[in-house]
């Protein structure tokens, strides 16, 4: 469930300070809660892309407010990539920086799935938030939220990759058996909203080999990537998707666990996450905001050295670029790409139905891009 904090109150023990199994076992409850609640609303982009999208207005019709009262917090809402008290600690001395760089204020929401996080954008507990591609165009696309800034990495590279994760000792040793006999190995993958977890995978790998990830293994655990590597170097699971990013921190935090694993697959690169804030904001705040991810850690001196330490533990970020909705296009890409795979190797009642969902799909796409690209610049990526 949503853990809500404030700077002032003392940092919980980091879950890496467990031993593997232990986190696995408190992770696979946290998850088993989080599903028993329902919280299945990730699966809508997966099965056609039919949401309705709530394009931005032009620049006149965009309703102004005032800055956030003096007092009021500004809440932001962070994705799962560890664990929920992990992600905190990790983004807590950024956001106290932010805080004092906007005097105001900062709130950490800080949830065990997508789904949680995605279910307080939607109730309006999120002022600003970091996410990644689905839901990041999600939040811009039908939740009034604009991109204001993207990470960057020290690899200079401008994504991460998602990857499949296999015990170096187990009887799944190739990728190669996990295509042939889907039905014979236990899968532990993201949620439905995670772009290397579920998203890429399903698009670029199991799909094009009539392998529905949802549906074709012996078993599923689904969870953060922190637990899905778990579950496989301990035994729990026989395959998991990953990625670059979050396995090079694995390898740092779990090195025994990571030591058993090996990477069978890997994907086409994929975007960095953005930063969004709700579009109601002036703009002098939002650009107040971007003023102070894009400089941060640039600076020389013991302030930079402080704030590329922070970066450090936020999955080795070398720093924010400046970033506008168009950043998401490519996002919109990847889910217009796997609803329409999904729409053409489903099964349907009739090929009318097949193409009604096939029309809606590109509808929806063309709506994104219409919503993502700047004013006056047209074309479809």
């Amino acid at each position: 469930m949503p853990v809500a904090d404030s700077f002032c109150l003392p940092s919980l023990d980091r879950p890496c300070a467990r031993s593997g199994r232990a986190v696995l076992a408190i992770l696979r409850r946290a998850a088993a809660v989080m599903l028993g609640l329902g919280c299945l609303a990730g699966s809508a982009m997966a099965q056609g892309g039919g949401a309705a999208v709530a394009a931005e207005p032009a620049p006149s019709a965009v309703p102004v407010t005032t800055t956030p009262a003096a007092g009021t917090p500004v809440r932001f809402g962070i994705l799962p990539l560890g664990g929920a008290f992990e992600s905190r600690n990790d983004w807590e001395p950024v956001l106290a920086d932010l805080s004092r760089a906007i005097a105001m204020p900062v709130s950490m929401l800080s949830v065990t799935s997508y789904d949680a996080l995605e279910q307080a954008i939607q109730r309006g507990e999120v002022d600003m938030a970091f996410l990644s591609g689905q839901m990041a165009l999600d939040a811009v696309t039908l939740r009034r939220m604009r991109v204001v800034a993207q990470v960057t990495r020290h690899d200079g590279l401008p994504g991460y990759r998602a990857l499949l994760l296999a015990r170096k000792t187990g009887p799944l040793d190739s990728l190669n058996g996990l295509l042939a006999e889907p039905d014979r190995w236990r899968m532990a993958r993201g949620e439905n909203r995670s772009v290397s977890g579920f998203i890429v995978p399903q698009l670029q790998l199991f799909l094009p080999n009539n392998i529905q990830m949802e549906t074709r293994f012996r078993s599923e655990l689904v969870g953060t990537h922190q637990f899905t590597a778990l579950a496989v170097a301990n035994g729990e699971a026989d395959v998991a998707t990953n990625n670059t990013a979050d396995f090079e921190r694995f390898k740092l935090q779990f090195p025994v666990e990571a030591d058993r694993l090996q990477v069978i697959w890997e994907s086409e690169l994929i975007p960095h996450a953005q930063i969004v804030v709700r579009r109601d904001y002036p703009p002098a705040f939002q650009a107040r905001v971007q003023a102070f991810l894009v400089d941060y850690g640039r600076s020389k001196g013991p302030r930079g050295d402080a704030e590329r330490t922070n970066l450090k533990a936020l999955h080795d970020l070398a720093g924010f670029l400046a970033a506008d909705n168009a950043s998401l296009l490519p996002a919109a890409k990847l889910a217009y790409q796997l609803s329409r795979q999904s729409a053409l190797t489903s099964q349907w009642v009739s090929e009318a139905a097949r193409q009604t969902r096939l029309q809606r799909i590109e509808t929806t796409y063309a709506q994104q891009v219409s919503a993502l690209r700047p004013v006056g610049v047209a074309g479809k990526p």
